[in-house]
């Protein structure tokens, strides 16, 4: 775990979020330090994935506070946000190239800042990835399908990643890789911000919990503190 003495690379203050006329987000209050690994936890429709829209941008409208490495961004446009945070989405759906081939997938990202990982250094962090190179991304499995949507937001340069769901819906054992991948991105110095349904999965990864209840923390918990607080928690998340 991280001993949170990192900078704080995002911090969100009294953040509010519509869709047209529906307010979501009602004072959302977070903060993440370089090198951690967080958790938004809720139920469907709490306002988890409208959190990681509303830091992008790609909300109807947002007012509150949002900084990123240190620069507020809530009037900027996404495609400045992406590049002044060095952030990387990984949306529910994927968004990959269906026609592509893995390799051409893994070609294609633009460049948010030096140093993304090269297709060499995917394919070591992804062997399954190496396997298929040729295959369309219509014909990989859910699983892969989703490694390489992961892999696609490395080679930008991104080093904050914000991933939605990325455990939905997948086989044991593609939870054991994708496990896998998060401990080595946070070996190298990666800051991830992980909505996650699959409480098993994301526990033994996070240093910290946000739960969130209509569109707002209701409850912030430190992975040292959460076998005490699990009752409350399960409550939270009708478990």
């Amino acid at each position: 775990m991280s001993n949170n003495s990192g900078n704080e690379l995002l911090k969100i203050e009294n953040l509010h979020a519509w869709y047209g006329e529906s307010h979501i987000l009602h004072g959302m209050e977070l903060s993440v330090r370089e090198g951690e690994v967080i958790t938004l936890l809720g139920r469907n429709g709490s306002g988890r994935t409208t959190t990681l829209k509303a830091i992008l941008g790609v909300v109807g409208r947002r007012t509150g506070s949002i900084r990123v490495r240190g620069v507020e961004v809530i009037n900027m446009a996404t495609h400045r946000i992406a590049h002044v945070g060095k952030l990387g989405y990984c949306p529910e759906e994927r968004g990959i190239f269906a026609s592509l081939n893995v390799e051409e997938n893994l070609e294609l990202p633009p460049t948010l800042a030096d140093g993304g990982m090269s297709v060499a250094e995917i394919y070591q962090m992804f062997p399954n990835l190496m396997e298929r190179r040729h295959s369309q991304g219509s014909k990989l499995s859910g699983g892969e399908q989703q490694m390489l949507a992961i892999a696609r937001i490395l080679r930008t340069g991104a080093t904050l990643l914000l991933l939605d769901e990325i455990t939905e819906g997948l086989a044991p054992v593609i939870l054991k890789s994708l496990d896998s991948v998060i401990r080595k991105l946070r070996e190298k110095g990666y800051t991830i911000v992980l909505v996650e349904q699959n409480f098993h999965f994301a526990a033994p990864l996070a240093d910290r919990h946000y739960v969130i209840e209509h569109g707002r923390v209701v409850q912030q918990i430190e992975a040292a503190d959460l076998a005490a607080k699990q009752e409350q928690l399960n409550r939270h998340l009708s478990v």
